[in-house]
């Protein structure tokens, strides 16, 4: 009667213990997936640039950084990841080196970073990088034609599914997850990731639908979104698709790779 008591009272405990652990983890999803908490940055581009309010038609405000250098060359639609912000160091990188390809740049900031209010998730911030090309086609009066879609990251699953509702030139996408939730999946083995997690960013489901030529750049040293994830996204997408392998990780492969990432990105975009 003893032991049966024990083994109750155990039982008891690990189904407690299990189910707090779960529940603790929906609690924490926004801030495991967005990381809003460490993007503190404030860096700048070393050339002329303007912070522009973005219009809405909800009325939130966002801004987002014009980066312009001619209105012949191309516009780049740069959607940044996690744990970082506009202002960051390497987002700024990008800024520099795309800036020296000979192209325009538009970096939209998303609800919950930088200073701007609420609190972001999968549909905030599709709806931040919509209003990003909303902006550069009527307000700026870009057309698809010369626009292009570039994302980093988690930047790279909100670029999917922007690209897979509207027209562009091409899409770039830097250690693309396939999807969010698989890889979450991978971390957390012993708990239902799939059935509790509200912010999926299933890209692999989408990228079929972009028409754009799309340009995968994945480093085998990733240790943030494996190499795999990225290949699986590039499996699924249709032609025309180019994969490109970059040394370096997930963080600095744009710049210890340098001249291979931005020489697939301007062999990619045509630039002269």
């Amino acid at each position: 009667m003893r032991l049966r008591r024990a083994v109750i009272a155990i039982v008891s405990l690990l189904v407690f213990g299990y189910t707090a652990a779960i529940v603790h983890l929906m609690l924490r999803e926004t801030e495991l997936i967005f990381r809003t908490d460490v993007a503190r940055a404030d860096t700048r581009p070393p050339f002329p640039y303007e912070q522009i309010e973005i219009p809405r038609a909800d009325g939130a405000r966002q801004f987002g950084w014009r980066m312009a250098r001619s209105p012949d060359d191309l516009w780049i639609l740069y959607l940044h990841g996690n744990a970082s912000t506009i202002a960051s160091r390497m987002n700024v990188a990008h800024y520099v080196r795309l800036r020296e390809l000979g192209v325009n740049i538009l970096a939209p900031e998303y609800r919950g970073y930088h200073g701007l209010s609420g609190v972001p998730s999968e549909a905030s911030v599709a709806a931040d990088a919509r209003a990003g090309y909303d902006y550069l086609r009527t307000t700026a009066h870009v057309p698809a034609e010369r626009l292009v879609i570039f994302g980093w990251s988690l930047g790279a699953a909100i670029a999917v599914g922007l690209a897979s509702e509207v027209d562009s030139r091409a899409v770039v996408l830097e250690g693309a997850p396939a999807s969010i939730v698989d890889i979450g999946q991978q971390q957390y083995p012993m708990f239902p990731i799939r059935w509790i997690i509200r912010n999926p960013f299933n890209a692999i489901q989408r990228v079929a639908r972009i028409r754009a030529p799309i340009l995968f750049l994945h480093s085998p040293e990733d240790t943030i979104v494996p190499f795999r994830e990225g290949q699986r996204l590039f499996e699924a997408a249709r032609p025309p698709k180019t994969f490109v392998e970059v040394r370096g990780g997930h963080i600095e492969a744009s710049e210890i790779d340098r001249d291979v990432f931005y020489g697939a990105v301007r062999k990619h975009l045509a630039i002269r």
